[in-house]
């Protein structure tokens, strides 16, 4: 009972409160503005969330495609846009516009056209990019050369018993006959590399009258040997017998160096003597500059100067006239190992004693240096390769190793380990591919370090086959 009467009430209010409603709009004349007004959907105070974004867009000038349309040029989307039915193919306006835009005003030219390839720069023109790949090729060459392989193990051991444990004596010599001399304490044995024979050149029969150094002359013929008794003596190496000694030193002579037939000899009194052995009166020259024993004596290839080392921490170069040296080169510490590049005129190389532990590079010409590096040990001995490319290097303490560097970079390639006490002394093969190093663990150590040089065609054969050719032509 109750819903039935709610069911008639509530029908009256609604329709009482439109009555109302109707009564209050007194602009309206006509039924039907009522209607529309009425289907009309009721609107909110707040705006919905696409109307916000219409608004956003519309501050922004721009669509969620475009953001900013101020540089976009309006005109264009607006000409010719009215349906694919109605666009005029003979559109001029339309053109015109596209010409002006995009083609500077030339309605005829091409966007993409087929020319001539690009005209050649001038002679002036640098191209860095050329430059620049360049280098990075010759980089690379350079890297893959730096890091060839180099036997760790020795060819070959000899023992070498009694050989002296003196830095300051030099009793290693290869021949260019590839005959090797070694002294091992009074006595000298000499080894044929090529059929691998030992022979006994000479015996002391005192023990303390040592043999303090030996140099090949440059024909392999002849071998200078100097004594602790203060001379200096020449063995025909061929008969095997002594031909000649010389004296004037007042002290043992522990470093000698051949230039052709002048035989420069380095004493423990400081002085060098030149001996020509060609005459009865051999001695023609001394220098005096040193205050100590020299311990390392080496002509340059051209045989215009001579480097000396001394115990007095000093390297001095001489020329052939001087009786004072032209360039003093300091120190700190012994220097015995000296080597000349044979390629690069008047460039020294130096190896100093434990105070010092460098490689030092030296310009001959202008006295300066060149370079100097840290070895972290006693350097007793140097040796170029043939090209001046590359060197070895011999130390003592801790390593007791044999150093090989690239030069000019002194790029360490490789240390070769094996003697067991410091290496004295190294000697280089006739080939320029071997080295022989003597040690104080009374051995030799012979290690392929170098790589053959490589055969390039001289001139003259080149000029010769040629000749030969014609010849074959004109018969």
């Amino acid at each position: 009972l109750i819903m039935s009467v709610w069911g008639q009430i509530a029908p009256r209010e609604t329709l009482r409160s439109k009555s109302t409603n109707l009564k209050t709009m007194t602009n309206y004349s006509d039924l039907c503005e009522i209607d529309e007004i009425m289907s009309q959907p009721v609107k909110s105070s707040m705006p919905t969330r696409w109307e916000r974004k219409s608004r956003e867009r519309s501050v922004q000038n721009g669509c969620r495609f475009i953001p900013n349309r101020n540089g976009v040029k309006t005109e264009l989307m607006t000409l010719g846009n009215h349906g694919s039915e109605n666009q005029d193919p003979d559109n001029k306006k339309y053109k015109s516009v596209i010409a002006k835009t995009i083609l500077d005003g030339d309605a005829s030219s091409k966007i993409l056209a087929y020319r001539q390839k690009a005209p050649k720069p001038s002679e002036a023109h640098h191209n860095k990019l050329r430059v620049l790949y360049a280098s990075n090729r010759e980089n690379v060459r350079v890297r893959r050369q730096q890091f060839r392989h180099i036997n760790s193990t020795p060819e070959r051991i000899l023992d070498a018993p009694d050989l002296v444990n003196d830095y300051y004596i030099n009793v290693l010599s290869w021949s260019s006959r590839n005959t090797l001399a070694v002294g091992l304490g009074p006595c000298i044995y000499l080894w044929d590399a090529s059929s691998g024979g030992i022979q006994s050149l000479y015996e002391g029969e005192n023990d303390e009258d040592i043999i303090t150094s030996i140099e090949f002359m440059h024909d392999g013929n002849f071998l200078a040997v100097g004594t602790s008794n203060k001379d200096v003596q020449i063995w025909d190496v061929n008969q095997q017998k002594q031909v000649r000694s010389m004296q004037g030193h007042a002290a043992r002579v522990g470093s000698l160096a051949w230039n052709n037939h002048i035989l420069s000899s380095g004493s423990r009194d400081s002085t060098i003597f030149n001996h020509d052995v060609r005459i009865a009166n051999h001695h023609v020259h001394t220098y005096r500059g040193h205050e100590q024993e020299i311990c390392g004596l080496t002509w340059s290839p051209d045989g215009t100067q001579l480097a000396s080392g001394g115990n007095d921490n000093m390297c001095n170069v001489w020329d052939l006239t001087n009786t004072r040296p032209v360039h003093t080169f300091h120190h700190t510490a012994a220097v015995k190992a000296l080597a000349w590049n044979p390629t690069q005129k008047s460039l020294l190389a130096t190896g100093a004693g434990t105070s010092d532990r460098h490689i030092r590079f030296f310009n001959t010409q202008s006295g300066n240096l060149v370079n100097s590096v840290e070895t972290d040990s006693q350097v007793c001995s140097i040796q170029w390769n043939n090209e001046g490319k590359e060197l070895v290097s011999a130390h003592g303490f801790s390593k007791n190793q044999l150093s090989v560097w690239k030069y000019p970079t002194m790029t360490k390639i490789a240390d070769l380990t094996g003697h067991t006490e410091r290496v004295l002394h190294t000697a280089k093969s006739p080939d320029g591919t071997m080295v022989c190093s003597a040690a104080a663990d009374e051995s030799l150590r012979f290690w392929k370090v170098f790589e053959a040089p490589s055969k390039k065609r001289s001139s003259n054969s080149h000029v010769t086959t040629a000749h030969k050719s014609s010849l074959r032509q004109i018969r």
